[in-house]
C-alpha cells in the first residue's frame, strides 16, 4: 500500500482535528508520516492558508516529531511537500495553564461558577491529553497492521 503514510497523517490530523485540536501550554503535538515523502511546517495563518512555507518558524522531518507547544496562542502546521493542498494541515489552539485553586494573588469569594469552570477546564485537559494518546496508539496499530516499516 503506497498510500499507507499519507492514510496515517490523514487519520491523525482528522482525529486530531476532531478531537484534539485545543491544547494546554506545555503539551506536545505529534506527528507521524513517511520522513522520505513529507514533512511539518510551521507557519503563520497566511501560510496555512495559502499552503506556503514563506516565513516559517519551525520545520521538522523525522518522520515522529512530537513538536513542543510553549505558547497560549494558536499554532499552523502544514505539509511543505504539496501535501498541504490535498488537506494535510492541522490548526491547533493552545490555552494557557488553569490557575490552581486558590492561587490567586487577591483572595476571592468561593463561587459555584468559577468552581465550576475549574472543574470542566480539568476534565478537558484530560480528554485532550487522552485524545492524544488515543491518536498515538492508532497511528502505531495502523503502521503495525499495514507493515508500513519500510
Amino acid at each position: 500500500m503506497t498510500n499507507s503514510p499519507l492514510l496515517i497523517f490523514l487519520i491523525c490530523a482528522i482525529a486530531t482535528t476532531v478531537t484534539g485540536t485545543d491544547h494546554i501550554v506545555g503539551a506536545n503535538k505529534a506527528f507521524r508520516y513517511a520522513k522520505n515523502q513529507y514533512n511539518v511546517f510551521q507557519v503563520n495563518q497566511t501560510g496555512y492558508d495559502n499552503c506556503t512555507i514563506d516565513g516559517a518558524t519551525g520545520n521538522w522531518s523525522k518522520g515522529k516529531d512530537f513538536i513542543l507547544l510553549g505558547e497560549a496562542k494558536r499554532y499552523y502546521f502544514i505539509c511543505g511537500t504539496g501535501g498541504c493542498f490535498n488537506g494535510m494541515k492541522v490548526t491547533v489552539v493552545v490555552h494557557p495553564l488553569p490557575s490552581p485553586p486558590g492561587s490567586s494573588a487577591s483572595p476571592a469569594k468561593h463561587d459555584d461558577k468559577s468552581s465550576a469552570v475549574t472543574q470542566v477546564g480539568a476534565f478537558r485537559s484530560r480528554a485532550v491529553v487522552l485524545s492524544g494518546l488515543v491518536v498515538y496508539i492508532a497511528a502505531i496499530w495502523f503502521e503495525n497492521f499495514f507493515d508500513l516499516s519500510s
